[in-house]
């Protein structure tokens, strides 16, 4: 058997639409609420969580923050968040953070070129303005993450590893670029390269060293299929190492996914991860 892309690929994108459709009403139904925010950076991810939303919810009920570093945000990534913002006739505010980050460096111990510990306060300095948001017009934060990105821990702990919930969670990176193209989302967003933009000159395929075309069908055959790594890599004819990366970050990435971790006493039944 033969794993390419197409079968990662080969989803009923209809049912799917619908499945996340029914996840956004029902978490929005648990709070009595109608209120969305987003962080909107222009990539292929918040973008087509934007389009989704925008089928779900009210346009006027969702609010686009846009939160670029002049340093390390390309202006072609604001003007598409824009673009998309206005197209989708969402609200949404231009918030700088470049003073925000500068901040940090009145405390002796941040060193703002340490281009790592800098570029994850980026993705905390914007969830806390989200979350700022959310608690004053009681709003939900929406995560854009996809499946991709939560299996090997490719995403900053609350940073943009924190919101409300993640309807995208449930699709690879080339999926949810596959559901953007049926939602008629223009071609330059829908294949522009992912790049985290934490620092200048970031991207996903510079940091990881493969494609998202790669690590996808090596999650699908690990993860959906359940082949171990050699069957992997004979059935995909991908290098081995891409396989052994993707299980090592995943396992080194499993505290990432997981929230109030506790410790466990013999009269508890019950662990809070639980309750």
């Amino acid at each position: 058997m033969k794993i390419t892309l197409n079968d990662v690929l080969n989803i009923p994108y209809d049912k799917v639409l619908e499945r996340i459709s029914e996840f956004i009403e029902a978490k929005l139904s648990e709070i009595n609420g109608k209120n969305v925010v987003l962080g909107l950076s222009g990539g292929v991810d918040s973008s087509v969580l934007l389009a989704v939303l925008t089928r779900v919810i009210p346009s006027e009920y969702i609010t686009a923050l846009i939160m670029p570093d002049s340093r390390v945000t390309p202006k072609e990534d604001i003007d598409d968040a824009i673009f998309l913002a206005e197209t989708y006739n969402v609200k949404h505010y231009i918030i700088n953070i470049d003073s925000i980050v500068d901040s940090y460096s009145a405390i002796n111990f941040f060193d703002l070129h340490d281009y790592l510990p800098t570029g994850n306060l980026r993705a905390r300095i914007r969830m806390n303005i989200l979350y700022y948001y959310a608690n004053k017009y009681r709003a939900l934060v929406a995560g854009s993450s996809d499946r991709s990105e939560v299996l090997i821990g490719y995403f900053t702990k609350f940073g943009d590893g924190a919101a409300d919930f993640y309807p995208l969670t449930c699709l690879y990176k080339t999926q949810v670029r596959e559901l953007g193209s049926r939602l008629g989302l223009p071609s330059k967003i829908i294949h522009k390269p992912s790049a985290p933009r934490l620092w200048k000159d970031h991207t996903a395929q510079g940091e990881l060293g493969y494609s998202y075309e790669e690590i996808d069908v090596a999650l699908y055959a690990l993860f959906d299929l359940g082949m171990n790594i050699e069957e992997s890599v004979k059935a995909t004819g991908l290098p081995r190492d891409l396989f052994e990366k993707v299980l090592l970050m995943h396992r080194r990435s499993r505290h990432k996914r997981m929230y109030m971790v506790t410790p466990s006493l013999p009269w508890l039944k019950t662990p809070i991860q639980e309750i």
